[in-house]
């Protein structure tokens, strides 16, 4: 199997773990936990920025033939993850500092993209549990923005972090003779 074919495999691989990993937490309803870019974060450390670019947007292309086209928007989202996660693996070892401190800057920066999305493309709603605190942010006076936001970067604060940590935990579990065939040169 040459070098692209591997990748495409892997690749496509990493797509199915962010779908049975986001439908499982979903179905545990799981709060502060989605755990949907888990294959993303894995491939970026793996391939690098650019196959995690494409695995994040694979990921919602898939999602929204699939589950609902509310998916697709948000592929910018995952493809942020695949960027950032991919540019910082190429610049230092992904261990497990470097996953905490990665997955701080992902609760940042995916809230920030995703939420002028879902406020202009769904009112600032994401059919999550986190709708209800939106909805009472709202009511409270927040605007829209900031009552999207907050449920947004809270949530975040948990999720990017214990998905990058759990990659570096299934790297570490991982056969080096596999790790090789991916290295970078």
């Amino acid at each position: 199997m040459n070098s692209s074919t591997r990748k495409i495999t892997f690749s496509a691989i990493c797509i199915v773990v962010n779908i049975v990993f986001g439908t499982f937490v979903s179905m545990l309803n799981i709060p502060f936990l989605f755990l949907d870019t888990v294959g993303t974060i894995l491939g970026s450390v793996i391939l690098g920025p650019f196959w995690g670019m494409l695995i994040g947007g694979g990921t919602n292309l898939v999602l929204g033939v699939t589950t609902s086209p509310t998916n697709i928007p948000f592929a910018l989202v995952n493809m942020a993850v695949g960027l950032i996660v991919g540019y910082v693996a190429k610049k230092k070892k992904f261990g497990y500092k470097e996953a905490i401190i990665t997955g701080i800057i992902l609760a940042v920066v995916c809230p920030l993209i995703g939420t002028p999305i879902a406020v202009l493309m769904f009112g600032g709603l994401s059919g999550s549990g986190a709708d209800i605190l939106v909805g009472m942010l709202i009511q409270s006076g927040q605007e829209i923005f900031t009552a999207a936001f907050i449920p947004r970067i809270l949530s975040n604060l948990v999720d990017k972090p214990v998905s990058c940590i759990m990659v570096v935990l299934f790297i570490s579990k991982m056969p080096k003779s596999f790790l090789a065939q991916f290295k970078r040169k």
